[in-house]
């Protein structure tokens, strides 16, 4: 059973929360509420998220000091954030929201098919990148585990590889979805990132066949 994403909403405006889980509940996927900027930290650090949806204008902590915290830390500083704003003071205005961190900037109203569009691209891409830490997770199990029966180490070998493939094949396929698409270029780089992940991986997969010598080291953690 695959896990869903969590996605994080931030808005001080009860009625702007609602409005935002009724647009992304098509995605199905777990929808986190945080009503400020200090809430939406406090929930940053126990869980793990593939987008975070920011309102700009909050009392207290606004969404440009928020965004700023979150990347100021190594657990969250990768996580994408889309700002949304019900105003626009113009270009200044849009280049702060990408200052502080921000993939994108969307004022409000908005509309509902790009914005369920755009998080899901983020969704899929986290959904990837929890795979391949599940693969490289299981490939440091063999390495650590020594070679062990030949029957064996080949058969998880054999699984690995076929477990690889099906990851490899979907994260060509959105690719050449973001390609097609004209995507945000945020987008695309992570999806850039991950497939460089896949290609170290699938190398040091390689390495452990028989008759390679010698063991790979591993990709770093994506």
């Amino acid at each position: 059973m695959v896990q869903k994403a969590k996605i994080l909403l931030v808005d001080d405006r009860p009625e702007n929360l609602l409005a935002l889980e009724a647009i992304l509940s098509a995605l199905d996927q777990t929808l986190v509420r945080a009503s400020s900027g200090e809430e939406a930290l406090k929930a940053l650090l126990t869980d793990d998220f593939a987008v975070i949806l920011l309102d700009v204008q909050m009392p207290g902590m606004d969404g440009f000091e928020t965004a700023a915290h979150i990347k100021r830390r190594e657990r969250t500083r990768d996580i994408p954030i889309i700002f949304l704003t019900a105003i626009n003071h113009g270009p200044h205005h849009t280049f702060r929201g990408y200052a502080a961190g921000a993939v994108d900037y969307i004022s409000k109203p908005f509309d509902p098919w790009v914005l369920r569009a755009k998080v899901s691209v983020f969704v899929e891409l986290y959904m990837k990148n929890c795979q391949l830490r599940e693969q490289a997770a299981l490939l440091r199990l063999q390495l650590e585990g020594g070679a062990g029966p030949a029957r064996e180490s080949a058969g998880l070998l054999a699984e690995l590889s076929a477990r690889l493939a099906a990851v490899e094949e979907q994260a060509e396929a959105l690719s050449k979805q973001l390609d097609d698409d004209s995507a945000d270029a945020a987008a695309v780089a992570t999806a850039a990132h991950l497939e460089r992940k896949l290609t170290g991986l699938r190398r040091a997969l390689d390495a452990l066949e028989p008759g390679t010598g010698g063991a790979p080291s591993l990709p770093a953690q994506a």
